[in-house]
């Protein structure tokens, strides 16, 4: 190990709420990593590594070098989002399926990664991005809510076998839509109205620093304005 600076691992980095874990974690003291498929975050300064997180080879052959160089990640975030929207019989399946593994598979080829490392450390946080349709599946929305419902799932069970093991499980309801760039032009809605990604970075900081006496496993997050 050659940093003395805890891991931080933000699995789906990229503009929006990865960057923004990503700079509250290495704001915080950590040195936090992003891994991202296709985007980079656009901080030059903080490390991320581009490659396939349903690929389970991948994911362990970094996941590895960052542990020996850093030892295990005292946190983890699961944050990718494959946002599949339209009628059921008009989605291919391939479509529906990569929804699925973007989501639900990457979450347990993660945790396969992480938590044995995390556990014989003693502990540490593990965090998973969820959404409204974690909850309840809306007209247009199958492939995206039933993956979200299959991580929400997972996250339940990997949460009551692990926490004893000192590994704090969570699952955060993102209730709203995420202001962005890309956001701000697919919606064009009012950014007052729209979560602000240090915002929601701030209380997953939070989640991963509760003390075990008291800790959360499910927080929903929503603007003001969202009805709920």
């Amino acid at each position: 190990m050659t940093s003395s600076k805890r891991l931080a691992i933000v699995a789906g980095a990229g503009p929006g709420l990865g960057d923004a874990l990503l700079t509250r974690f290495a704001q915080g003291g950590y040195h936090a990593v992003g891994y991202s498929r296709r985007q980079r975050t656009s901080d030059p300064s903080i490390e991320t590594r581009n490659l396939d997180l349903t690929d389970s080879d991948e994911v362990r052959a970094v996941t590895r070098e960052l542990t020996d160089r850093h030892g295990p990640p005292a946190i983890v975030v699961h944050n990718p989002a494959r946002l599949v929207r339209g009628p059921l019989l008009e989605t291919p399946i391939a479509q529906f399926e990569e929804a699925w593994r973007s989501m639900a598979l990457s979450a347990a080829i993660l945790a396969h990664n992480v938590i044995p490392a995390m556990v014989q450390a003693g502990g540490g946080a593990f965090i998973v991005s969820g959404a409204t349709a974690s909850l309840r599946g809306g007209a247009k929305f199958s492939a995206f809510a039933s993956a979200k419902f299959a991580l929400r799932g997972l996250t339940q069970s990997l949460a009551r076998e692990f926490q004893s093991s000192g590994i704090h499980v969570s699952h955060v309801i993102l209730d709203g839509i995420i202001d962005s760039d890309a956001s701000r032009v697919l919606h064009g809605r009012d950014p007052n109205t729209m979560m602000k990604p240090a915002d929601i970075a701030q209380a997953y900081w939070q989640l991963a620093h509760q003390p075990s006496s008291a800790w959360t496993h499910e927080l929903d997050l929503r603007p003001m304005s969202e009805s709920f």
